[in-house]
Parts: C-alpha cells; sequence; structure tokens
C-alpha cells in the first residue's frame, strides 16, 4: 500500500528527471553549435592570420546582432509564451515565429549584401556573402528554440549535429579558396543545410505570410526584447568596431582569440541559455516562490564554472596554445584572466536575466540590458583608450560586474511585485 508522502514524491522525482533531461539535451545541443563555431574560428585564425581573423570576426559579431534581432521578434516571445503548450498551439506558433526568423534573414541578408558590395574591398566583400548566408543561419536557429520551447532539446542536438557534418566538407572547400569570404559561405551555407532539415524534422514549413500577425500578436514583449537583445550584441558590434578604430583590427583578431580559448565553458553557459527561461517559466507556473533560488542557483553555478575554467587556462603551457591558435596565442594569453572574470561577471546576471523573462517582466529586462551594455561599451572602449587590447578586457570585466548587479536588484524587486500583484504570462493558444 503507498502512503500519501510516497505518492508526492514520484511525481516530484519524475519533475526533477525530466528537468535534468531537458537541461542535458541543451547542454549537448550546444556542445554541438560550439564545436562547430569553435572549429570555424580556430581554422580561421590558424590558416588566415591575426588581420584576416579580425576581419573574420567583424562578420561575426555583425552576425550576432541579427541573430539577436530575429530572437528578440521571434523566438524569445515564443520561448516565454509556449513552452510546454498543447501540441496544436505550439505548431501553429512555430510556423508564425519561424516565418518572422526567415523574413528578417531575408530582410537584413539584403542590406548586409547592398553595403558590403557599396563599401568593396576584403571586409566589404565578407559582409556580402554574410547577408547571402543570413536567411539560413535565423531559420536553424530559430528551429533550436522551437524544440525547446516544446522540450523536445533531442531534435535541436540532431540539427546541430546535421550542421557540424554539413561544415567538414565546406570547410575543406573554404580553406582550398583561401579567403575569408569562403569561411563564411562555408559556414552560413552548412547553416542552411540544417534550415532545411528542421523543416523535415518538425514537420512544419516556416509561415512568412504569418510574420505580421505574429509581430502584430507579440509586440508588447517583442519590441522590448529586440531593444534589449540589439542592445546586447550591439555592445560587442560597437567595442569591436572602436577596438579596431583605437588599436587596430589585428587587436579585435586577439579579442576573438581570448573568446575561443573560453569556447568550451561558452558552450555551457550558452547551452543553459537555450533552456533557463523556459525553464523558470515552468517554476513560475509550478512552484513560483521558488523561482528565485532557481535564478540564484543557475547564475552563480555557471559565475563558478567560469572562474574555474579560467583558472584552468591560465596553467595552458604556451607550446599548446601556439597549436590551438597559432601567432594568435601570445597576444590573446593575455587576456585570459579579464576575459574570465568578464565572462563570470555576465554568467552571474543570466540567472536573473532567466527569472525577469519567465515574468515577462520586459519593460525591467530592457533597462537591465540597457545600463548593461552601456557600461560594457563605456568599459570597452574606455579601456582601450588607456590601455590598449588589454585595458579594453579589464573595462569589459569591471562592466559586466556592474551589469550583474542591476539584473538581481531588478529580478528582487520584479519578485516582490509579483508577490502582491501576481499576473499569468503565459499563453497556449
Amino acid at each position: 500500500m503507498t502512503t500519501e508522502g510516497e505518492k508526492t514524491k514520484a511525481p516530484a522525482g519524475s519533475a526533477r528527471r525530466a528537468l535534468v533531461g531537458r537541461l542535458s539535451w541543451g547542454l549537448a545541443d550546444q556542445a554541438a553549435s560550439s564545436i562547430s563555431n569553435f572549429a570555424v574560428g580556430i581554422y580561421v585564425a590558424r590558416s588566415l592570420g591575426v588581420t584576416a581573423f579580425g576581419v573574420f570576426s567583424l562578420a561575426w559579431v555583425t552576425y550576432g546582432v541579427v541573430l539577436n534581432v530575429s530572437r528578440g521578434l521571434a523566438t524569445d516571445p515564443l520561448v516565454v509564451r509556449f513552452s510546454g503548450v498543447p501540441a496544436a498551439s505550439w505548431r501553429t506558433a512555430v510556423a508564425r515565429s519561424s516565418g518572422t526568423a526567415l523574413g528578417v534573414g531575408a530582410a537584413l541578408g539584403a542590406v548586409s549584401l547592398v553595403a558590403g558590395l557599396a563599401v568593396g574591398g576584403r571586409v566589404g566583400l565578407a559582409f556580402a556573402c554574410l547577408g547571402v548566408v543570413l536567411p539560413g543561419l535565423l531559420l536553424q536557429d530559430a528551429w533550436r528554440f522551437a524544440f525547446f520551447a516544446a522540450g523536445t532539446g533531442r531534435k535541436a542536438f540532431v540539427n546541430d549535429l546535421v550542421w557540424c557534418v554539413a561544415l567538414v566538407p565546406a570547410m575543406v572547400l573554404a580553406a582550398r579558396a583561401g579567403s575569408v569570404a569562403a569561411f563564411v559561405l562555408a559556414w552560413g551555407g552548412s547553416a542552411a543545410v540544417a534550415a532545411v532539415y528542421g523543416c523535415f524534422q518538425s514537420g512544419i514549413r516556416p509561415r512568412s505570410a504569418g510574420a505580421r500577425e505574429w509581430l502584430r500578436e507579440h509586440r508588447d514583449l517583442g519590441s522590448r526584447y529586440l531593444v534589449e537583445n540589439v542592445s546586447n550584441s550591439g555592445a560587442s558590434q560597437l567595442r569591436a568596431y572602436g577596438l579596431g578604430a583605437i588599436v587596430g583590427v589585428g587587436a579585435v583578431g586577439v579579442t576573438r582569440g581570448a573568446e575561443l580559448l573560453l569556447g568550451p565553458f561558452m558552450a555551457v553557459l550558452m547551452g543553459l541559455s537555450l533552456v533557463t527561461v523556459a525553464e523558470a517559466a515552468r517554476v513560475l507556473r509550478r512552484a513560483p516562490h521558488r523561482l528565485g533560488a532557481f535564478c540564484f542557483l543557475l547564475g552563480g553555478g555557471q559565475a563558478a564554472a567560469a572562474l574555474l575554467w579560467g583558472a584552468a587556462l591560465l596553467l595552458v603551457p604556451d607550446r599548446f596554445g601556439e597549436l590551438v591558435l597559432g601567432g594568435v596565442w601570445h597576444s590573446a594569453s593575455e587576456l585570459i584572466l579579464p576575459a574570465a572574470l568578464g565572462v563570470a561577471g555576465a554568467s552571474l546576471g543570466t540567472g536573473a536575466a532567466a527569472g525577469l523573462r519567465a515574468l515577462a517582466a520586459a519593460r525591467r529586462s530592457l533597462r537591465c540590458q540597457l545600463i548593461a551594455s552601456s557600461c560594457y561599451v563605456i568599459g570597452g572602449l574606455g579601456g582601450a583608450a588607456v590601455a590598449g587590447t588589454v585595458g579594453s578586457a579589464w573595462g569589459v570585466a569591471a562592466a559586466t560586474s556592474i551589469g550583474s548587479a542591476v539584473w538581481w536588484l531588478h529580478l528582487r524587486s520584479a519578485l516582490r511585485e509579483r508577490h502582491h500583484s501576481p499576473i499569468p504570462e503565459v499563453r497556449t493558444s
């Protein structure tokens, strides 16, 4: 005979196992994605040198801005409002959100193509090629978030594996061409293969015609998430452009090299970010009093892991570092300590950011992101003006710590407000 206490433990245990399973697939998926990004970065750094790697990095950070435009308008509202909903509602929402992502890629891809052709030269050609591959890149990313919203992270993992497999022959061809443009096309073209495969996985065809309806229905979240996301990635872009202007394009490549050294940890961070908002939304619905603790454990655990990874990197012998980054290693290794501290500061704030997203407190999260992004740009460029590339890295480390404190102060206030006037935010239709 089963006691009442035993009856309540089984569902709790099942819920924990389900949570661990979803987080595990998030980590596995991001590992696959980050391995491909890491491989591309290392290959370009070793094959083309610091200056060409700097050009590639400028295209990379620009893609980051466009990606965050797509996420703010398309996939962030999907994750907040359609995580764990009935399948019919999810499918309708995914068709429109993926169509929105595809439309964003086509529109901004055209802008990048025209701007690149107008600028000309090696930089212009890289941006023109980026414009060609943007639709496929954004659609592939939209499938990942759609699968995690449905709790089927395994499909996102498989989709990224397809990208990795397609990337191998594409990189071989790009290496023969020996140009930044060729690598951009190889990277984005292989993503397009995975994007097409995502249509077969989901059985859903993106509805670009539904983009206007999607944007109108979710403009309360989408408009704020758009500004929030763009301010985040835009800050990185401004820092990269400013660093290139103040110190030189090679400094952009050195900074990117240091970021690549943190790549394995960033895979963990980004993998968790794929599922944290959806999981925080589930915690909010099932046990709202646990949301603060969930966010604290999430952010604190990631910050501690970042510090441990940075400490490990400081022990890497120069010989091994040169095998990974070639000539970029010596300059990039000087940035390991400030870069690790910067990632730790940012990681601590991700827990609070997930909580605010789950609460659909878009106004507060926007305010936090604008403050954090402003600090990032001021710290990064101010440090560059004072002490070059190393000074920029230390300025960013200080800025991320300040930004993290702002995120947590706003989450605490939002939790207090919800305690006094709870408002349901999750849609099922």
